[in-house]
């Protein structure tokens, strides 16, 4: 009974030195020296939350999801893309072109020393981790929350017009999102490249993912293709749709329980 107390102590020692800094902000430099801040939250199998356009890794706090997962035992990982929140924000061509944010979320998983992980992205966060999931093996399952095809076009219409909805150019489909971006002190310099720069995926690199995959999106939405031929695109994805518009599914109940499920 004795060395069941010592060791147990000692355990619960290792779980405090562990978690020392867990839940507070903190940041590395990524590969080019851009600082990039993260949390770090939780207990047990890590699991990366990548956001979507014009939010950050706290959009991650409004949501069921976040709690949830730390709440059955897993370690979540949330960062700021490059030019979000309080991630810097490098205002040159070359700091978003060559998928740097994908090298990012690389090199913070290298900094953190995972081994292996899951990854959940939403809206932009989905397009970003397409093109993860061809560059890194150590990606066990993930989820494309919020997204359908179009983003595999090289020429999408979508992304080319917010490209120029954030260099100045809006038109009536465009004004919303620069009106909001300008309300929360967004930097729309960053914005307009991260739109110009962002990872594409071709249908062909699609082909190429052998990840288990799990496209996740809300009935009404249907603002970036059709997630049910995203879902057939890959090799060994499956769909599922739940109630809600793009702006709020991933918010919900019924996303939270869909990844949860999935994640197992």
């Amino acid at each position: 009974m004795k060395i069941f107390r010592t060791r147990f102590f000692l355990f619960l020692i290792f779980l405090l030195i562990a978690n020392v800094g867990r839940g507070q902000e903190t940041s590395f430099n990524s590969f080019d020296g851009t600082k990039i801040v993260y949390t770090d939250e939780g207990v047990g199998k890590p699991v990366l939350l990548i956001h979507g356009f014009i939010n950050t890794r706290k959009n991650w706090d409004k949501s069921e999801l976040k709690k949830d997962l730390i709440s059955k035992g897993y370690r979540v990982i949330a960062p700021d893309l490059r030019g979000n929140g309080d991630s810097e924000k490098p205002q040159e061509d070359d700091a978003y072109a060559n998928d740097a944010e994908v090298t990012d979320l690389v090199s913070l998983m290298d900094h953190l020393q995972i081994k292996r992980y899951k990854v959940v992205g939403y809206s932009r966060g989905s397009i970003v981790l397409a093109k993860l999931l061809t560059v890194d093996k150590r990606i066990k399952k993930a989820v494309l929350g919020g997204m359908g095809l179009d983003f595999s076009n090289p020429d999408w219409d979508r992304r080319l017009m917010f490209a120029d909805a954030f260099a100045g150019n809006m038109n009536d489909l465009t004004q919303g999102a620069v009106d909001y971006a300008k309300s929360i002190n967004a930097d729309l310099r960053s914005l307009h490249l991260q739109q110009k720069h962002q990872p594409i995926t071709t249908k062909a690199e699609l082909k190429t993912i052998k990840k288990r995959v799990l496209v996740l999106a809300g009935d009404q939405d249907l603002d970036n293709g059709s997630p049910a031929e995203l879902q057939q695109a890959l090799p060994k994805a499956s769909l599922q749709l739940v109630s809600g518009d793009h702006n709020g599914t991933y918010k919900t109940n019924a996303f939270s329980e869909a990844v949860v499920s999935f994640l197992r």
